[in-house]
């Protein structure tokens, strides 16, 4: 029998929904929230009543009987760092999420809305790799300065998703190859995956590797440095100028790069930019490789980004030496949710406890 599950991924002003048989999509949703009605509550935590009301409405408005669900599912939010896996949603789990132990992010409303719709009809609710999983090894947390370790935050949920529907094409087990990952979205990350871990990545938040539409990347330190003590910007403004308004937007005013290929086409800034963000996640790729020592089963490019053909072809030409190359455009988050639960569900994967 198929088990039925509700997939909820809560975004800064929108709630994605899903309804799963299996892993076959019955149908999708955006309950998009208007920035008045966000505006009204000081913590990300506090609009967990007026989104669980927009869904449990909308539910109802198409005769989806919410007790009919076997497993709630939420994307996972800023969490202590923990391995990968799907996760019980547990008293201290929760508690996590609820006091934003990771910082605030309204995808730690995933895992709380999860379980309380959960708990109210008697099933189970998890979180599946959230941007917190830290798999890496001792080496590459060195950053040359004991104080400022490099962190693992990244697109895990898609990492991991397009990593295991390669091993599962290609009829092999995804512990047993060695795979990069290249997700390319509003942010960027390059993990290497060997073992079934992803034992180095590029920080996609706030750290190193290429630049992105709205993140800056790795920056020079010592003009970093110079220009924080400047005078000339708060803590706040120079946060921004890394997270947000850095990458495509601090070059070309832009974050979408369907946009900027189209500039590139007739304006010479805009090319150079975007042969530069080429340039840079080829040389994240190219750093990869050398954690795994060469042996490269496959480079995976995925992501908004990968439906791109000038950057995934320009890709191509700097990395096929390396390793063949598969292309996933695109992030199936809802359907990587409902994955993740109905391996446990189904008993090929433990589910792990925070």
């Amino acid at each position: 029998m198929a088990i039925k599950s509700l997939i909820i991924n809560p975004g800064s002003t929108s709630t994605k929904i899903g309804v799963f048989e299996d892993e076959k999509l019955l149908f999708d949703e955006t309950l998009r929230h208007t920035t008045e009605e966000i505006a009204r509550f000081d913590k990300i935590v506090s609009q967990k009543n007026f989104r669980k009301e927009v869904i449990l409405n909308f539910l109802k408005e198409n005769d989806i009987d919410v007790k009919s669900f076997d497993v709630i599912v939420g994307r996972g939010g800023l969490l202590k760092p923990i391995p990968s896996g799907t996760y019980a949603v547990t008293d201290k789990l929760l508690e996590d999420l609820k006091n934003a132990v990771g910082g605030e992010h309204a995808s730690n409303l995933g895992g709380i809305l999860a379980r309380e719709i959960a708990d109210e009809i008697g099933v189970p609710s998890y979180i599946v790799d959230p941007v917190v999983v830290d798999e890496m090894g001792q080496l590459a947390r060195l950053s040359g300065v004991p104080e400022l370790p490099r962190v693992s935050i990244f697109h895990a949920l898609n990492q991991k998703a397009v990593a295991k529907r390669y091993a599962k094409e290609v009829g092999k087990r995804y512990e047993l190859l060695n795979l990069i990952v290249v997700h390319m979205g509003g942010g960027v990350s390059v993990g290497a995956h060997t073992g079934g871990k992803v034992v180095d990545v590029f920080n996609a938040l706030s750290g190193d590797g290429a630049f992105s539409p709205e993140r800056a990347g790795a920056v020079p330190p010592g003009a970093l440095v110079d220009l924080c003590f400047s005078g000339k910007y708060s803590v706040k403004e120079i946060k921004k100028m890394l997270i947000g308004n850095g990458g495509f937007n601090a070059y070309l005013n832009t974050n979408d790069a369907r946009e900027v290929y189209q500039r590139s086409l007739t304006d010479e800034k805009a090319k150079v930019v975007l042969d530069a963000f080429i340039y840079q996640v080829s040389k994240d790729i190219g750093a990869q490789a050398a954690v795994l020592s060469g042996n490269v089963d496959q480079i995976i490019l995925t992501g908004g980004i990968a439906y791109g053909e000038y950057v995934v072809e320009e890709i191509k030409k700097r990395v096929k030496f390396i390793a063949p190359i598969t292309v996933y455009p695109g992030e199936d988050e809802l359907l990587a949710l409902a994955e993740g639960a109905l391996r446990v569900m189904k008993g090929d994967e433990e589910v792990k406890e925070y």
